[in-house]
């Protein structure tokens, strides 16, 4: 190794390494080399892979790996320089057994972003990876594939999270999850944040609020500079969707907060889509005839287990119902009729009825949707009426109640809603009228707190709860993240958690279980 190389206990945590499809064009494609020396390039005076390795959306033959080139001012004369980078996956820890090697070129059209799709492996199995550029090795990331589709699969385990705000708290759940046997992580949004609070800063972003793609691009790379989030993408694979403050706080579609013009927010927009899939495991980058748009829903197979679907629930969304004339995104209201028009999707009419296709044409034993916030309603009874959130999905009930009446209407079994935003630990029953006990039970729901975010005020959490009897859990006090385990028999959930603001070395411990029986709709306690 060179003296860029660290021990292998390092690199378990730390390592990187998948990258995409071709994305685009031919600056993304890969071809097959005899060797890693084979590919030449610079003499690097600061480490180029300082972002760490990360893999993705493992499929039966194939997995997303990925790494960045960081140019520090020292290697600045290769910043505008076109890099050949060697992706190199091995079937063994001691990278003895190599499997297959690909020469990808990157430039900084894509920010020098690598993303190779390592194909032609086999199902269900660990391989390991890592880059090469010039004499620079990146440290080593673990990675697995997904089962065969049709083998009987005994277990699948995952982590929950979402909702890192870098000035909030330490990443330390990012470490326990690194450290966990996990098949893989499960991130539903809010990966970076665009804003600040200056009442809750624990250590501070660098720069101001993003607008433009390098903006994007620096925030990104200050949310890999943390050691425990690099080592937790080198340890897993990860199956991501995100939310709005990868943009901006409650876009919705092509709004935001402050009405800006649709075509200047577009731009934005295409900006951080951009700074995403460059800085993500991801197959697919923004549209190259309309760079505002990125596909990120997608569907999951995990042999004959488990069905997951990663749904986009900003992009194609209706503007929020009852929006305040002076600021938009979403706001708590009473009496909107609005709420009440069936024409209003959160997901958009085609994402809406891909899901309901594969929902009901799905044969596997779990049906697992991931979905950036809180799908049971967390209105509050007022003497003036019941209100709601109008950025959540409260704020688009029909939809709610439709993709709820697809489940009940099929009768299917062992639908679980994962989801994330709330800043909190949730656990609902999910019925097509909420907190309707004589409409039946048609699903579960587990929406796992923030990794460092802060959470609602024990008042208001205490409203919600009595006005909600549908929801069994809440508590929006802890940090962490939710490790879900799936067996043929049994889903059972562990919320593990610890006090906020995150410290570095934080310790986290179990806030509570939950348990979702095959064949038996909606959860208990554990």
């Amino acid at each position: 190794m060179n003296r860029f190389s660290v021990n292998r206990r390092q690199l378990n945590r730390q390592a990187l390494a998948l990258a995409l499809t071709p994305w685009l064009g031919a600056c993304a494609q890969a071809q097959s080399v005899q060797s890693a020396a084979s590919a030449g390039g610079p003499r690097w005076q600061s480490d180029p892979f300082s972002l760490g390795v990360a893999s993705g959306q493992p499929q039966p033959d194939s997995v997303v790996l990925w790494t960045r080139l960081r140019m520090a001012p020292v290697d600045e004369a290769q910043r505008g320089r076109a890099q050949s980078v060697v992706c190199e996956v091995f079937a063994d820890e001691a990278l003895r057994q190599p499997v297959r090697q690909w020469l990808v070129q990157t430039d900084a059209s894509r920010a020098h972003s690598v993303h190779v799709l390592a194909s032609g492996l086999q199902p269900g199995r660990h391989y390991w990876y890592r880059f090469v550029c010039g004499h620079a090795i990146s440290p080593v990331g673990r990675t697995r594939t997904s089962p065969a589709l049709n083998e009987a699969v005994p277990r699948l385990r995952m982590a929950l999270a979402s909702c890192q705000h870098f000035e909030q708290g330490y990443f330390a759940a990012h470490r326990d999850m690194a450290e966990r046997d996990l098949d893989l992580v499960l991130f539903v949004g809010d990966y970076i944040y665009e804003s600040t609070n200056p009442r809750f800063i624990v250590r501070k972003h660098e720069g101001g609020v993003p607008m433009l793609l390098d903006e994007y691009r620096e925030r990104h790379a200050q949310y890999k500079s943390d050691a425990d989030l690099r080592a937790c993408h080198a340890a897993h694979p990860w199956v991501m969707t995100w939310d709005d403050h990868e943009v901006v706080n409650d876009y919705a579609n092509d709004l935001d907060q402050k009405f800006t013009d649709a075509q200047v927010f577009l731009r934005r927009r295409a900006a951080a889509y951009q700074a995403y899939f460059e800085h993500m495991p991801v197959r697919l980058g923004p549209d190259p005839s309309q760079p505002s748009q990125m596909r990120i829903h997608d569907r999951m197979a995990w042999g004959r287990l488990a069905d997951v679907w990663t749904l986009d629930c900003r992009q194609y969304r209706d503007h929020h119902a009852c929006p305040d004339p002076n600021r938009g995104g979403g706001r708590v209201v009473v009496g909107c009729d609005a709420l009440a028009n069936p024409g209003r999707s959160m997901l958009g009419a085609a994402q809406e009825q891909w899901l309901n296709e594969g929902l009901t044409q799905s044969q596997r034993c779990w049906k697992l949707l991931a979905q950036s916030t809180q799908m049971s309603s967390s209105g509050v009874d007022t003497p003036l009426g019941r209100s709601a959130f109008t950025d959540g999905w409260d704020g688009y009930p029909k939809a709610r109640e439709r993709l709820l009446s697809t489940i009940a209407e099929a009768r299917l079994q062992n639908v679980v809603l994962l989801g994330g935003d709330v800043h909190m630990n949730v656990a609902s029953q999910l019925r097509v009228q909420p907190n309707n006990d004589k409409s039946p039970i048609v699903a579960a729901e587990l929406v796992a707190t923030s990794i460092t975010s802060r959470g609602l005020g024990e008042n208001l959490l205490a409203q919600i709860r009595a006005s909600n009897p549908d929801i069994v859990h809440a508590r929006s006090d802890e940090r962490g993240y939710t490790v879900l385990d799936v067996k043929p028999e049994r889903m059972v959930a562990e919320m593990r958690t610890t006090a906020n603001p995150v410290k570095a070395d934080a310790q986290f411990g179990v806030q509570a279980r939950f348990e979702i029986v095959q064949g038996v709709a909606g959860l208990h306690k554990l």
